[in-house]
């Protein structure tokens, strides 16, 4: 079944930066707000493409920092992670000649979050259940921006393999985490491609928690959060 994220990539077309959000965002006070980034393609590939991904390398970060600014404007002292997949900026920053890594680290520093880069899908389930001691300190908010199809997280997608991704977590992933770390007001969303069709309801019965998704393609811009973009295709839990 997971070899469905090799083969859905018709399905994703994410664009270059965020728009408005359609929903309420969360009124939780107290827990982890975890923003969850996934990695960019390179330009390398994408560039001879009609419709490219990620002609800017900071599609998803200027995204993630946008959502962290409005948590810390609406939750003064927020506790916010911030997990971002590390292999795919290497990748990029390489391809670019430029510093990405130094660029991440310096949104880190401007708005004091906690910044914890990951190598291994396998990496964000643990830190959701284990990060902090979640009798203590539950999940209030958990948000995704990336690559995603119907089924996955796409954290590498068209990064190590054109057009295709090696490194996800997958819906049937979501079992693993373990019930009971997200507060009962958790605000959980993932602004990517195509979630809302399979991804939330599968997120929802595994952990008891209610996912936002989009049931067709999500569009990143510049000074806004995502937007969906497919005619008539909606945010749905």
């Amino acid at each position: 079944m997971r070899s469905i994220c090799l083969f859905l990539a018709a399905c994703l077309l994410f664009c270059t930066a965020p728009v408005r959000a359609a929903d309420p965002q969360p009124k939780a006070t107290s827990g982890e707000f975890i923003i969850l980034t996934g990695g960019v393609s390179l330009w390398q590939w994408e560039k001879w493409k009609a419709a490219p991904h990620d002609n800017w390398w900071m599609n998803f970060v200027r995204a993630s920092r946008i959502r962290i600014e409005q948590i810390q404007q609406e939750t003064p002292g927020a506790q916010i992670t911030w997990l971002v997949y590390r292999p795919a900026y290497l990748a990029r920053a390489k391809q670019d000649g430029n510093d990405l890594i130094g660029h991440i680290q310096s949104v880190r520093d401007a708005f004091n979050v906690k910044l914890v880069f990951f190598d291994r899908p396998s990496e964000v389930i643990t830190y959701l259940n284990s990060g902090q001691p979640r009798d203590k300190v539950k999940i209030a908010d958990f948000e995704y921006f990336g690559h995603s199809n119907k089924a996955c997280w796409m954290f590498d997608y068209s990064n190590n393999i054109d057009s295709a991704s090696k490194a996800w977590l997958h819906q049937d992933d979501m079992a693993k985490i373990q019930r009971g770390i997200f507060s009962k007001d958790a605000f959980v969303k993932s602004w990517s491609c195509h979630t809302g069709e399979s991804m939330s309801q599968v997120f929802r019965k595994d952990t008891g928690v209610a996912m936002i998704g989009a049931t067709g393609k999500t569009q990143y811009m510049t000074d806004e959060l995502p937007i969906v973009s497919t005619p008539g295709a909606r945010w749905v839990h």
